[in-house]
């Protein structure tokens, strides 16, 4: 069971900015739910903390209707009187001529206002939401905000010290297996004098110190490394402000078992050193073998 749990519900003015909020909260490990009926949070909550996997949930509700702010009311009463429990309101609202903007951009119709001009929703759901406003912990005006900006604003106020946004996934695999369709940067190091042609070496993998000393001692590997992190503390730096929660590079040799596993090796625990985390994964390493075992 877990001992304390953080409930953030996001709301606010439609067109204002819920979904970039939601994204952001998944960034920052939150378990996210969208459009959750108020009167059913007491019963997910108590599920939630019989199970302890989850202790951060961002709800994003459409509170339009009377009825339901009167659910949510009942139902964050409920919560408050826990002492396991930590509930805030963040609302999200914007002017009504940059929301007017935002649906005229998107061709959206507005959900109260089917059958009439789109401000017209605008100013009843306003009139609907200023009672949860005025009883929300945040209130976030996104007239002037880029959603990077949005982004940012959140983190700043949610983000905990231990959790760490921006981290780096390592990929090797072989060309010969297709690219990884994920990559954000993908390196070719089937340059480097390959070990499948030394006999020793060819049933063994990059993570095997014989491999992995082979493939460092060669001088266009250590050419290549110097280069490539020298790029890597150039742009990760600027992936990481720009607000991209992680970064995938891919390194591939001709099977993904030798030259780009040793790589991945090397050049993530440099990443590590510089300060960001890291995973790491060899998705080819292991192609060879299985397939001799199916024969």
């Amino acid at each position: 069971m877990t001992d304390h749990l953080e409930l953030v519900i996001i709301t606010g003015m439609s067109g204002a900015g819920k979904t970039v909020a939601m994204q952001s909260f998944e960034d920052m490990g939150y378990y996210c739910i969208d459009n959750m009926p108020p009167n059913l949070l007491p019963t997910f909550w108590n599920l939630v903390r019989e199970s302890g996997q989850f202790s951060k949930i961002a709800l994003v509700m459409d509170l339009r209707m009377k009825d339901f702010f009167e659910e949510i009311e009942q139902a964050l009463k409920t919560l408050d009187d826990s002492p396991h429990i930590t509930s805030r309101i963040v609302f999200l609202e914007a002017t009504d001529m940059e929301l007017v903007s935002r649906y005229k951009e998107s061709r959206r119709v507005h959900p109260l206002a089917r059958n009439e001009r789109t401000i017209e929703g605008i100013k009843k759901e306003r009139e609907l939401l200023k009672e949860i406003k005025m009883k929300s912990q945040l209130v976030i005006d996104t007239s002037d905000l880029t959603p990077r900006q949005l982004r940012e604003k959140l983190i700043g106020k949610f983000k905990t010290k231990d959790k760490e946004m921006f981290r780096v996934e390592m990929v090797s695999f072989g060309f010969k297996y297709g690219s990884p369709i994920d990559a954000d940067i993908v390196m070719d190091v089937r340059f480097l004098p390959n070990p499948h042609y030394i006999d020793d070496l060819r049933p063994k993998t990059g993570l095997e110190k014989e491999v992995y000393d082979y493939v460092m001692q060669q001088k266009e590997t250590e050419s290549f490394y110097k280069h490539f992190t020298q790029l890597l503390e150039t742009t990760l730096p600027g992936y990481k402000k720009e607000g991209k929660s992680n970064l995938t590079i891919a390194i591939g040799c001709t099977g993904g078992k030798h030259r780009s596993v040793a790589l991945v090796e090397r050049i993530a625990n440099k990443i590590k050193a510089d300060g960001y985390p890291v995973n790491i994964s060899h998705r080819d390493k292991d192609k060879v073998k299985e397939s001799v075992v199916r024969s």
